[in-house]
């Protein structure tokens, strides 16, 4: 069987440019991190972690942006633009084949909001709303966040909340542990 079709899943964190009062004048918030965090599904380890740095181009990252995420404007100017940025995801981490999952509906909404003027969606239909299956599995009225959820768990907060590799990879520990207790996220 082909590995793209079922047997990885792809949990993502994005990371996009904030501030505290809402954004300034001719600025909209755009994703300046991409974090993936591949799960083997077969015995549900966590394989591979990347971080992809997003060159905003609408926007700037703000004092608030920084204290929250550890990332600045100078580290952004490093990255890549959204357009590769997504190539990558699609293309080397299999994006279109992969069903893919994140931490409640914003990843998902954020790239839909994006993907416009030619960039293309990196990801297929199969997408995975972690936080809710969270919330079903544990039969709590509405979703928590992903560090209170660790908590809930047990587990530890790995890395720094806010940066999204190490968002994606707390992530995939949840996904596993869930498959551990018996509720496993599949597509």
């Amino acid at each position: 069987m082909d590995e793209a079709f079922g047997r990885f899943l792809n949990v993502v964190d994005v990371e996009a440019t904030c501030w505290a009062d809402g954004p300034p004048p001719g600025e909209s918030s755009e994703i300046i991190e991409i974090g993936v965090c591949v799960v083997d599904t077969d015995d549900w380890r966590r394989v591979e972690r990347r971080g992809i740095l997003v060159r905003p181009r609408r926007s700037r990252v703000s004092a608030f942006c920084s204290e929250l995420t550890g990332l600045t404007q100078a580290d952004v100017d490093g990255g890549v633009d959204f357009a590769a940025a997504c190539a990558q995801v699609r293309d080397e981490l299999r994006g279109r084949f992969r069903t893919w999952a994140s931490w409640g509906e914003y990843d998902r909404r954020q790239f839909e909001r994006q993907c416009v003027d030619g960039v293309g969606y990196p990801f297929g239909s199969r997408h995975i709303n972690v936080k809710e299956r969270f919330a079903t599995a544990f039969g709590l009225r509405r979703g928590v966040g992903m560090s209170r959820a660790l908590a809930h768990v047990g587990l530890p907060l790995e890395g720094r909340h806010h940066r999204g590799d190490d968002d994606a990879w707390n992530i995939a520990a949840i996904v596993a542990e869930l498959a551990r207790l018996g509720q496993p996220i599949t597509g």
